[in-house]
């Protein structure tokens, strides 16, 4: 046996100590390219099972049952995008985290100086660029893990404790590497983020008990009391939407993946917070699908604020970062539209979403990225017509806009189409008039996701270009090869979504039977 998930699961964990003490001791170049190496080694362990369809490892574990990791139709397409970003954006982190770990190191000379320092990375003692580098990178590795490891679980207890594992590492990478009152804010995520795991802990605990076995596979819903089965339901519900940041529980997100470093935010934003609605998938709709059916109307109706709010504090902000933030609080909103549509076509076009969201908005965050490196801002009313000076990132972002926005070629189109293609049908088919109103509202909001999008694009790399930024030029290979995959991938996608269609739909036919 070969052990392909178990390798691509805990490699990575365990060779992050080795990280550390490579950055640590050879510097930056030398941890970064070890790092990625780990990365896209795992990644690869995934990618050979994912072309079997349907590929799954189970060892012996205890009294609470197995430990399994499982690629099938609803966990692989989750999967692949955690690895795949997390791969292209070590390479991404290393300037970018070099500029950040000296403009610290100079800040904090500053404040206890009162003594103005020049911007030199010279100019920093390399043990702290070592350290703070190797530190970053092992940090990072064990959050890809417990993404990953969440995705995979095949028991609740297991689920659990890599949900909480990848909230560990995220909060020390916001606290140590973050902008503003980082601390306070990796506080504030922390407790949000917890609380509302604790809350679904609750509900897999009644579950697993309940349903007299903690193995996903042998929970039946009708083995479930009665008594405590709708508890259960809202308990995994708002425990995940917690995660999913949905409207009235999203208070921490906008902070959070504002004042994260770039990279991490490019990681909290597409891929952490859409494992949310991979717990919804997993748990809800698999194993409870009559509380699922249950509770679909609520939810679209949760969705549809979601995606409205979201897009609507997106249009407000002046900060690129803070306008991504709120935006991915509305495309969330998308996601849990598709997964409350009770169509294999509307599901599958939900899990689409968290791929095209994955790659989309992670193109964004690195075009917010580059600008922060290359013109020293995040502010909109501070830049404009920077096409001309950066059209690497000016294509790459446009790339990832199109996404967003749900235009083709790009991986957004079909995520969205079959999202409210489902959703239209399950609502004609009920002849249900809230389902029909809820739905056209929910389509409306998309003009709202354009112009937010579109005003951002414009503001940014078009118009005008302000005196002072002549020599403004292109960002370092690291960060723009990256980018130019991560667009590449979008495309393809976009081209040929059966590259995920083709596992996702025959599960979500199956699960709705």
């Amino acid at each position: 046996m070969v052990y392909y998930l178990l390798q691509a699961v805990f490699i990575p964990l365990l060779l992050s100590p080795l990280a550390y003490y490579i950055g640590r001791k050879y510097g930056v170049g030398p941890s970064t390219w070890f790092t990625f190496g780990v990365m896209l080694y795992s990644t690869v362990m995934l990618i050979i099972p994912f072309a079997s369809g349907y590929y799954a490892e189970f060892y012996p574990w205890s009294q609470l049952g197995e430990f399994g990791l499982v690629m099938d139709g609803l966990s692989s397409p989750f999967a692949l995008i955690i690895y795949i970003l997390s791969t292209v954006l070590v390479l991404y982190s290393r300037p970018y985290m070099l500029h950040k770990i000296t403009e610290e190191y100079h800040h904090h000379l500053e404040s206890s100086t009162n003594v103005p320092v020049k911007m030199e990375t010279q100019q920093v003692p390399a043990q702290v660029i070592n350290h703070n580098i190797g530190l970053y990178y092992a940090l990072f590795l064990v959050f890809a893990m417990g993404m990953l490891g969440t995705v995979l679980a095949s028991n609740l207890v297991q689920f659990y404790v890599f949900f909480e594992l990848m909230l560990v590492p995220s909060f020390f990478l916001v606290a140590f590497y973050g902008y503003g009152a980082k601390k306070r804010i990796a506080l504030m995520f922390f407790f949000w983020t917890h609380v509302g795991a604790v809350v679904l802990l609750l509900g897999l605990i009644a579950m697993g008990l309940s349903a007299g076995s903690f193995d996903m596979a042998k929970i039946v819903e009708s083995a479930i009391s009665n008594d405590v089965v709708g508890w259960i339901a809202a308990a995994i519900i708002i425990g995940l939407a917690v995660k999913l940041a949905i409207f009235l529980v999203h208070i921490w997100l906008p902070y959070a993946h504002a004042e994260a470093p770039t990279p991490i935010s490019a990681l909290l934003s597409p891929a952490m917070i859409g494992i949310g609605g991979y717990g919804l998938f997993r748990l809800l709709l698999v194993l409870m699908p009559s509380m699922y059916e249950q509770t679909s109307l609520y939810l679209s109706i949760w969705a549809f604020i979601t995606m409205a709010y979201g897009g609507a504090m997106a249009l407000m902000q002046d900060d690129v970062k803070r306008l991504l933030a709120y935006s991915s609080i509305s495309q969330m909103g998308y996601l849990l539209f598709g997964f409350a549509s009770m169509n294999a076509l509307g599901l599958t076009g939900s899990v689409l979403l968290y791929v095209s969201h994955g790659t989309g908005k992670a193109l964004l965050f690195m075009m917010a990225g580059m600008l922060i490196l290359q013109v020293g801002t995040r502010s909109f009313s501070k830049v404009g017509g920077l096409a001309g000076k950066m059209p690497i990132t000016a294509t790459t972002a446009m790339i990832g806009a199109l996404a967003i926005m749900g235009i083709p070629p790009t991986n957004g189109f079909m995520a969205e189409w079959m999202l409210f293609f489902g959703a239209l049908q399950t609502a004609l088919a009920e002849g249900s008039m809230v389902r029909i109103v809820v739905f056209a509202l929910a389509l409306a909001t998309t003009v709202l996701t354009a112009a937010y999008i579109l005003w951002m694009i414009k503001r940014i790399f078009f118009g005008k270009l302000p005196e002072g930024y002549e020599k403004v030029r292109e960002g370092s290979y690291y960060m723009t090869a990256p980018m130019m995959a991560l667009a590449l991938l979008t495309i393809v996608i976009g081209i040929y979504p059966e590259i995920f269609t083709s596992s996702i739909i025959p599960f979500m036919q199956k699960v709705l039977g």
